[in-house]
């Protein structure tokens, strides 16, 4: 296993790749790794001849300062599972290979930029949308992977694809979780264990409310009920529960088992802020 961390290093492996006719998939990280990452990475190796891992800790998606600074890092044992797991390249650039200068582009996405994380994150998927940009570019994929966890980012990256014409295609890969129904995410690692048992509310919304609306039920009384969980627990704050479009983000007031749906929720448990998602009608 190969550690790039100059873009210029690859460039010589890239054009022996495509010479031989081998196809790149990129797995775009910010590290702390899970199996839910590995799950891209096998996807990538089954999908692919070659595959490339980047671990960047993007700086301009964070809205929040102390949420950057307190993001897990457990590079050593990251670069241990991807060389078990077979992926033959790890891009590891610094903030000044990806940020040689500071970024003047803003990109809108549209009404993206205003529902449930663009609403509570301002700015992040401006971040986002610059960061995987310059990953396409200096790495120039086919495939680039990555988890239905992040809903929307997966939306955000599609429209980028799109408007830019990148040439590559993505994959979505769906959500690991662990045995108990909990989204495998990095931040799950700041969870403490009175904390990590509640973070479970999440999932068991999403099963309940998945449940009440193929029984029938009222969305927006179902939405209800589901906040007034959260309100019975001073330790988890919720900031979205919504049934929505899973392409355009459409907020949806009334449930249709004919259109494309999905719940997406995000909530504090503590001061760690969790997302998650669960495809109702695909």
């Amino acid at each position: 296993m190969k550690l790039i961390r100059q873009s210029a290093e690859w460039n010589p492996f890239w054009l022996n790749h495509l010479r031989n006719n081998q196809q790149i998939g990129l797995v775009p990280t910010m590290g702390a790794l899970h199996d839910g990452h590995l799950d891209l990475v096998s996807k990538s190796r089954s999908s692919c001849g070659v595959t490339i891992v980047s671990i960047f800790v993007n700086p301009t998606q964070f809205n929040n300062l102390e949420d950057f600074q307190k993001y897990p890092n457990t590079l050593d044992q990251d670069l241990k599972r991807l060389e078990q797991a077979g992926v033959e390249y790890v891009f590891l650039p610094s903030v000044e290979e990806i940020y040689p200068t500071p970024t003047q582009l803003k990109f809108d996405f549209g009404e993206l930029e205003h529902v449930l994380e663009g609403k509570f994150r301002p700015g992040h998927f401006n971040g986002v949308g610059v960061v995987v940009s310059k990953l396409f570019h200096l790495i120039r994929p086919h495939i680039a992977f990555f988890g239905q966890k992040d809903l929307q980012q997966v939306a955000i990256i599609k429209r980028l694809v799109n408007d830019l014409s990148f040439d590559l295609k993505l994959e979505v890969v769906p959500t690991r979780r662990e045995s108990d129904g909990l989204a495998m995410s990095s931040r799950n690692l700041r969870l403490n264990k009175e904390d990590r048992e509640k973070a479970l509310i999440l999932f068991n919304c999403l099963t309940t409310a998945k449940a009440e609306l193929f029984a029938g039920k009222n969305w927006l009384e179902t939405q209800r009920k589901i906040e007034l969980e959260f309100q019975s627990d001073p330790t988890a704050k919720l900031e979205y529960f919504d049934l929505i479009h899973p392409d355009t983000f459409e907020t949806y007031t009334t449930f249709d088992p004919s259109q494309k749906s999905s719940i997406c929720v995000a909530a504090f448990i503590g001061d760690i802020r969790l997302i998650d998602n669960m495809p109702i009608i695909s």
